[in-house]
């Protein structure tokens, strides 16, 4: 079984058991929260309902419960709770992880999440602290539904916000997480950036080269350079200019394409949570300059809600942040999401009108490019049925690769294909 769940959020008062109730479940195995999604609702003094997707029986006897799941291998999971409020504490019963037919007690806690009524809104979402990691341990600052337009802004890489002031640690930190309801682990979240605006008017980035793109003849005097550059925005003219520019280039002005540096998701049960600077199959740091206004991004769940993050917005960058600091700065963000049925993905996806792209990371560029190509072989094969053989043609007359980062702790190589050329193959059912 997968993913238990404990979230701290704030919540208004309502009647207790007026209908279904949507609870995060933590259970504490051996000092690991293992988290998931339980809905229970109650008919006299019966209980039923759902433990992530596991089929969940019980009755209470006044503020006491016991229920119970089965999953697909006839294990047990059998829960005796107190609910004081909104809370739910007790024991839960497991399968021993490895002596068979033993059990292990384990205590959990549970928090029943406010889920929105009505048709999908537009909200707002001002945020006063940041998170400098991708984690499913930090309190959920929202909960938001498919179809919900979510307005809130991010800060820069550095922690300053759209007045100047310092408001967070250095280091990417992200706005979030927004819990998302209805999401459970094995589903795909995409999620939609309907609106990226600068909200101030200056970006910072660093002059020099990061050292993967450093030219060895330019290393022995590269002493000097890594030094902060202030550059201004017109948000009028959608630009930007350096503040004191060097004579070279004191008329370069470029036309600004705001993006965010980071979007990612809480990591599954048995990992650590990931620094705000990190990468992988949740998304994270990717700098990929391409995820702006009007793109849809795929990314894995593997936390109940999914737990979405976003933040390190540039107003603009070149392929690769081969200054190591692109145009840092903040944004204002208007996103949606979309629960989408379960499928592997090897690494984040991302689509526009014209393109399907995915974003492959690691140690290496040699390394990145193999994850960019495997993981564009997946996606052909799962939305249209194609052998490798098949894939490998396509790629071989259609694949665009270019270069998504240098600068963090992982290499990116994003692979395209531009849809009009994929527009006469036939889908598989369901895609």
């Amino acid at each position: 079984m997968r993913s238990l769940a404990a979230v701290l959020l704030l919540l208004s008062a309502s009647p207790a058991w007026a209908g279904p109730q949507t609870w995060v479940l933590s259970v504490d195995r051996w000092g690991n929260a293992e988290r998931s999604t339980l809905t229970l609702e109650e008919e006299g003094d019966a209980l039923s309902g759902k433990l992530n997707t596991l089929a969940v029986e019980g009755r209470r006897d006044g503020d006491a419960l016991v229920f119970s799941a089965v999953d697909s291998d006839g294990a047990r999971y059998r829960f005796e709770a107190a609910q004081v409020g909104d809370t739910l504490s007790g024991w839960a019963d497991y399968p021993d992880t490895n002596i068979p037919d033993a059990r292990a007690r384990h205590a959990f806690t549970a928090q029943r999440l406010e889920i929105p009524v009505g048709p999908p809104q537009r909200r707002t979402y001002d945020p006063e602290t940041f998170s400098n990691a991708f984690t499913a341990e930090r309190a959920p600052v929202m909960v938001i539904r498919p179809g919900d337009v979510i307005a809130t802004r991010t800060i820069d890489s550095g922690g300053v916000d759209e007045h100047g002031r310092t408001v967070a640690l250095y280091g990417n930190p992200q706005t979030g997480p927004f819990f998302i309801a209805g999401a459970n682990p094995g589903d795909v979240v995409a999620i939609h950036i309907r609106k990226l605006a600068l909200n101030r008017d200056y970006a910072d980035s660093l002059d020099g080269f990061t050292s993967s793109a450093m030219p060895l003849r330019l290393a022995a005097g590269a002493a000097d350079l890594g030094q902060r550059v202030r550059w201004r925005l017109d948000r009028a003219a959608g630009t930007a200019r350096l503040e004191n520019p060097p004579t070279g280039l004191k008329d370069y002005v470029v036309p600004v394409r705001p993006m965010l540096g980071g979007v990612g998701v809480a990591p599954d049960f048995g990992f650590a949570p990931f620094s705000a600077g990190d990468t992988g199959r949740f998304g994270g740091n990717m700098d990929f300059n391409q995820v702006g206004q009007g793109v849809t991004l795929y990314l894995p769940v593997y936390q109940p809600g999914a737990l979405l993050f976003l933040g390190d917005g540039h107003a603009l960058q070149g392929d690769g942040e081969t200054t190591q600091w692109a145009l840092e700065t903040s944004l204002d963000v208007e996103f949606s999401v979309e629960i989408l049925p379960g499928r592997p993905l090897s690494s984040p996806r991302v689509e526009t009108a014209d393109a399907i792209t995915v974003i492959g990371q690691a140690n290496s560029l040699d390394e990145a490019v193999r994850a960019a190509t495997g993981s564009m072989v997946q996606w052909l094969e799962q939305d249209y049925g194609l052998s490798v053989s098949e894939t490998s043609l396509i790629l071989g007359t259609a694949a665009q690769y270019r270069v998504v980062t240098l600068a963090g702790r992982n290499a990116g190589m994003a692979l395209s294909l531009d849809k009009a050329l994929l527009r006469d193959l036939p889908k598989k059912p369901g895609q």
